[in-house]
């Protein structure tokens, strides 16, 4: 009816007395919150730096900062969110790589495109490509020497992950990268000189995850705090400079495009797939946006390469999925590895993320796209359970722009997992308390809105707009 007023939203209620747009409050909280992020960053590196409980220390200072923006941070501002976040990267870019040696392998392979070779055609120890080697990727093998390889090793999944004579891992065999990721390697080999080593690449992946903080707090400060303040963001895009970080930026950009420009939000998504496999999953949440563009975008990526190379583009994918466990399913899967045999767990696993996928396709449409692609998301991590906790920064963006963070639970329990290899008990458990947090929390936010009759406010990413809560209301003017 003409002047009912609309139902009220959660959290729109101001307690009498406050103010909710004082500008010396907001700049006081935003302030302190500022500090705590930094500081609980500065201690998470040097614990890191020093392995002080390194992953215990990193889930710790994650859930404080998390708990302390989702509860204080409104009102925040997009400046003081992009500041900070920028600071808590430096904290990451001013050491070497700490969780990996991953950032060796991209510098070696951005070098050899632009020695005119391809990373897929060739592996780092190979005597072909011994002018390119320097100190700080070969300390123990200069140019003069012979590494004795010659070409890519018929069974490469049988070779060990490292050798003394280098910091690249899996030296002898070529690259597992997709397309994108290895322009984006070669992008910034060209503006970053042999002697800086991995700098280069920490200083793009950290300036990456302040452009995504930034993204995100266009549409919710609150949310691009979630993700620029976390600890987990620091150490893994401005220390270890992981290229997962530029997926995370592209498929947050397909997410918030996806109203208004469907076509460039299906390339976006193909090419956040050309970084890394794993966003391909989430074709099923786009299916009204163009997922064939999608497909385009990430065969199209790849067809330079098999002009140039052949079925050697596929690199080291198919030992990598072997040694991984992926291919018998023998060391993935933890949460169904505490009840099923590896063949049981393998079959059941696939029918898990079919099932996961067909949901996904069927809500396309129904759900905002961005509680989709973040549940999704989250339950192939889950089903998978894959070694390395990187692969969860995407998942820690679309937690942040879903206004879900107990999805932030899964990457943090593959840090307490990735501490615990080796013991497959452990680490199902460790997978399970992270589901179970998620469940419970799901649950409890749909009981609270059944109860209260509140509905609950839309996500600005699905409905075209910006969230301006965050700003001061100026009634006077229509947008």
């Amino acid at each position: 009816m003409p002047g009912t007023p609309a139902p009220p939203h959660r959290g729109d209620r101001t307690p009498a007395g406050s103010s909710r747009t004082d500008p010396a409050a907001a700049a006081a909280r935003s302030a302190g919150l500022g500090v705590v992020a930094t500081g609980v960053c500065a201690g998470v590196m040097f614990a890191v730096g020093r392995g002080w409980w390194a992953d215990v220390v990193l889930v710790v200072g994650a859930v404080v900062v998390g708990g302390f923006v989702w509860r204080f941070g409104r009102g925040l501002s997009v400046a003081a969110v992009v500041v900070v976040a920028g600071v808590c990267q430096v904290l990451g870019v001013v050491q070497s790589p700490i969780t990996s040696t991953d950032a060796y392998r991209y510098v070696w392979d951005g070098r050899v495109q632009l020695a005119g070779h391809s990373p897929y055609r060739y592996v780092p120890l190979d005597d072909a490509l011994a002018t390119l080697r320097d100190p700080v990727l070969f300390p123990g093998l200069s140019p003069e020497q012979r590494s004795g390889v010659s070409g890519i090793p018929k069974d490469p999944a049988g070779l060990p992950v490292d050798d003394v004579r280098t910091r690249i891992n899996r030296p002898g065999v070529p690259t597992i990268y997709p397309p994108v990721a290895e322009a984006y390697f070669a992008a910034v080999a060209l503006v970053t000189p042999w002697s800086a080593g991995t700098l280069g690449l920490q200083i793009a992946a950290a300036l990456i995850a302040i452009a995504l903080a930034w993204l995100l707090a266009v549409q919710d400060p609150r949310a691009g705090a979630l993700w620029g303040w976390s600890p987990i963001v620091a150490l893994e895009a401005g220390n270890a400079a992981h290229v997962d970080v530029l997926a995370a930026l592209l498929i947050t950009a397909a997410v918030i495009t996806a109203a208004r420009r469907p076509k460039l939000a299906a390339i976006l998504l193909g090419a956040a797939g050309s970084v890394k496999l794993l966003p391909l999953l989430l074709l099923p949440a786009f299916r009204h946006k163009r997922p064939i563009v999608a497909l385009s975008t990430f065969a199209g990526s790849y067809l330079p390469h098999l002009v140039a190379v052949g079925t050697l583009v596929l690199g080291f994918l198919p030992g990598y999925l072997n040694q991984e466990g992926f291919d018998d399913g023998s060391s993935r899967s933890a949460i169904l590895a505490l009840l099923l045999p590896p063949e049981a767990r393998q079959l059941t696993a696939a029918a898990l993320a079919v099932g996961a996928a067909a949901l996904a396709f069927h809500r396309a449409g129904r759900d905002p796209i961005a509680l989709t692609c973040c549940w999704l998301y989250g339950a192939a991590l889950l089903i998978a359970t894959p070694t390395y906790p990187w692969y969860g920064l995407p998942l820690i963006a679309l937690a942040a722009l879903a206004h879900r963070p107990e999805w932030i639970a899964v990457p943090l329990a593959s840090y307490l997992a990735y501490a615990s290899f080796g013991h497959e008990t452990r680490q199902g458990l460790i997978h399970l308390a992270a589901a179970v947090i998620v469940v419970a929390a799901t649950t409890l936010r749909h009981r609270k809105v059944a109860e209260s009759g509140l509905t609950e406010r839309p996500l600005p990413a699905n409905t075209g707009g910006r969230d301006e809560t965050h700003r001061p209301r100026d009634l006077g003017r229509t947008r």
